[in-house]
């Protein structure tokens, strides 16, 4: 065994969690991502997907999706710089932009890779990027790929952040980097405090609203929006794998600065485009958001009738006003234990074990989409409260 895999070969963690029968990973979906889905023979009633909206199995955006593929074929087979820019990718930045209320939008391949590709960009040599503890690991990633200093401030924790920023030396460029809602907790930004440090310190202001688009603001236009910030937040980045029902990623900003990360970012410029399907279905969703800006409001209502179920039964959860909302079960083998008498019992939630959570902070995520019905919640929530209360084996 040559040195470089002695790693790989002293890996069990995985072999010991499926010896004791409660490995909750790769199970296989049978049917489109929906409210219900059949997952290895069953129905489950699905409580861990980021579809918010439900647009998944929208008949628009997959049919948008079709006659892409038929239009313009399987692939772009090149980068965007080349040619691997279709008139639909121009259509989805420029409405998208109008969307958001910014002069400019450019799409990246996927979620993850956009913040690679607008931190790595913009954070050069003798600049600061400072960030909230929770963050994504996609900007924690963006960070190292950076030529630049990378300090964190503790969860919402505001007077750390100002320390932290206290610490850059003077004349330095400094990019606050924060998730808008942080998709495990389904915590809020605090975001009027953070752009007023901003302003204080001569901070630029990047919010991750992957889980924020579609889900809060006026429209499901984001976080910005839930807080009337939009001029005041620099750069937006999102997922087109959430509340619009595809696969992607997007940056939106000024006209100037997108310009320069679509010039400078190696992650963009070393990558093929988003296909022709996922960019369609995309631009599909967004117009279905466009048009009925009832669907967030409907994704709040039944996030709100899902967690005063789970609280009337007495389960323990944290609080938010998004859609996702986490279950304690503290322990990671407990946690992983009872995600799997879910499953078992015909429900699918998310674990959350470290480095996500603290070793004895574990939780179930449980995330809602619009489409649930108050009888699906009904149906789920009894089955959790009757897994809940057996005694762990």
């Amino acid at each position: 065994m040559r040195k470089i895999f002695e790693k790989c070969e002293e890996f069990h963690q995985d072999e010991d969690i499926k010896k004791l029968g409660i490995y909750p990973y790769f199970h296989a979906l049978e049917s489109r991502q929906d409210v219900e889905v059949m997952m290895e023979g069953k129905r489950r009633i699905m409580l861990g997907s980021n579809n918010y909206l439900g647009l998944t199995a929208n008949e628009e955006v997959i049919e948008a999706g079709v006659r892409a593929y038929e239009q313009y074929g399987s692939g772009c087979s090149g980068s965007r710089f080349l040619n691997g820019t279709l008139r639909l990718h121009l259509e989805l930045e420029q409405e998208l932009a109008l969307f958001l209320h910014k002069e400019a939008v450019t799409t990246f391949s996927t979620g993850f890779q956009s913040n690679l590709g607008i931190i790595s960009a913009l954070i050069g040599r003798h600049d600061y990027v400072i960030c909230d503890r929770e963050n994504h690991a996609s900007i924690y990633d963006g960070c190292k790929l950076s030529n630049g200093t990378m300090l964190r401030y503790k969860h919402a924790d505001m007077q750390d952040l100002e320390d932290k920023l206290s610490r850059v030396p003077d004349g330095a460029g400094i990019l606050i980097v924060t998730d808008g809602v942080f998709s495990m907790s389904g915590d809020i930004a605090k975001l009027p405090e953070i752009v007023a440090l901003a302003e204080k310190y001569g901070a630029g202001v990047m919010v991750d609203d992957a889980h924020g688009l579609g889900v809060i603001g006026d429209g499901g236009r984001g976080t910005a929006s839930y807080f009337g910030l939009e001029d005041k937040v620099d750069i937006y980045m999102g997922t087109f794998s959430k509340s619009l029902a595809s696969l992607g990623g997007y940056m939106a900003g000024s006209e100037r600065v997108v310009n320069f990360v679509r010039h400078n970012s190696r992650p963009f410029i070393f990558s093929a485009s988003i296909t022709p399907a996922s960019c369609a279905s995309a631009l599909a969703a967004l117009r279905v958001l466009e048009r009925t800006p009832e669907l967030p409001q409907r994704l709040q209502a039944i996030s709100a009738y899902a967690r005063q179920r789970l609280t009337d039964k007495g389960i323990r959860i944290r609080m938010s006003e998004t859609p996702i909302i986490p279950i304690y079960t503290y322990e990671a083998i407990a946690t992983l234990t009872r995600a799997k008498q879910l499953y078992d019992a015909g429900v699918y939630v998310n674990t959350v074990l470290p480095p996500a959570t603290a070793p004895t902070e574990c939780l179930l995520r449980t995330s809602y989409m619009a489409t649930h019905t108050e009888a699906l919640i009904d149906e789920a929530v009894d089955i959790i409260a009757d897994v809940l209360k057996t005694p762990l084996p």
